[in-house]
């Protein structure tokens, strides 16, 4: 049975180290909101098919669609991140260590937004979760690492196809002898489905967060993932669209301006790009960054549309990512033996 509103708030009041896990991970869903669902919708923004505004209301109805449509299907991308790690040592040590991890991604993102980079909360969420489960179980032993092995195949995957999609996409729409206004036109519906699918994976794996949070306080964090309650989705996907008010913008330039120029023809390759391949690696269970696959598809489709990227800048991009791993280790580790030293 679903946990229910009325439920979760109780445990809440039960529970200081679940209130404010809670809170970071509202945090963390607002920073994602800043750094990763903007990706969804810059084509759209920056070739100027709908508007800053409209574009966020779009992605809001559209990932909250996603993540209620396709969690009730599979929830594959929600169990991965679950189950990313075990959390021993009694449920208010293993909440402290979540309430860590929740702590590293949100200082590792809120860095790289003012950076005006576009960063990984779905690597991040699975480096400062292990990082944190470390520091607790004191060991390695406690780390999935089947379920790593999916995040780093689904790097790969995001990446490579990516930028080979982009690129197809666009050689493909040469001879499309459409006007802008049709190719403006055609990408609002290419918008939303990459935000139905930007929902698909990233509000599924913070619904695993979320329930992990809630098995651990009622001392059931080895058990397997319950079924997502319909609210908890709606939050989920509020909390994102929030966030891209207050700050996705920055993303959307650095994507979308900075990294390459692109026309309403571009826009329309990288949006057709993006949604295959997310919606091949949600099928397929793997946890992807829309981060990565929507910059890939743009260099693709830069370098077949004869709009040269801009190396420099997307250096700088691939530099966070590779960064993302060590560094949300490492920060979920510390700030885990921080906090955990306090008890």
């Amino acid at each position: 049975m679903p946990l229910s509103f009325f439920e979760f708030l109780s445990q809440l009041g039960d529970n200081p180290a679940l209130l404010v896990t809670t809170l970071l991970l509202l945090g963390v869903l607002l920073v994602n909101g800043w750094t990763d669902a903007p990706n969804a919708i810059s084509s759209a923004v920056v070739t100027g098919a709908l508007s800053f505004r409209r574009a966020v209301g779009l992605a809001a109805i559209c990932n909250f669609l996603g993540v209620l449509c396709v969690t009730g299907v599979n929830a594959s991308v929600a169990e991965t991140i679950y189950s990313i790690a075990r959390f021993g040592g009694g449920d208010r040590a293993a909440l402290t260590a979540l309430c860590a991890a929740m702590t590293a991604i949100v200082l590792w993102a809120v860095l790289a937004w003012a950076l005006g980079i576009p960063t990984s909360e779905s690597h991040a969420l699975a480096a400062g979760i292990s990082g944190a489960a470390v520091a607790l179980e004191g060991s390695l032993g406690c780390i999935s690492w089947v379920g790593w092995a999916k995040i780093l195949l689904g790097l790969g995957l995001s990446a490579l196809a990516g930028f080979w999609a982009g690129e197809g996409a666009r050689r493909r729409l040469e001879g499309v002898k459409w006007k802008d206004h049709t190719f403006l036109l055609v990408q609002i519906p290419g918008a939303a489905g990459a935000a139905f699918l930007h929902g698909a994976q990233d509000g599924q794996k913070f619904l695993g967060v979320f329930l992990l949070g809630s098995a651990l306080a009622r001392g059931e964090g080895d058990k397997a993932m319950g079924t997502a309650p319909v609210w908890l989705m709606g939050l989920c996907a509020a909390a994102m669209a929030l966030g891209t008010l207050l700050g996705g913008r920055r993303i959307i330039d650095t994507l979308g301006r900075d990294m390459v120029d692109i026309g309403p023809r571009e826009g329309l390759a990288a949006d057709g790009a993006t949604m295959g391949c997310l919606l091949l690696s949600t099928l397929l269970g793997l946890p992807v960054s829309t981060t990565h696959t929507r910059a890939a598809a743009l260099l693709g489709v830069g370098c077949a549309g004869g709009c040269r990227p801009r190396w420099a800048v997307a250096g700088r991009v691939a530099a966070v990512w590779l960064l993302t791993f060590p560094a949300c280790l490492a920060i979920g580790y510390w700030t885990a033996r921080l906090f955990l030293a306090r008890l």
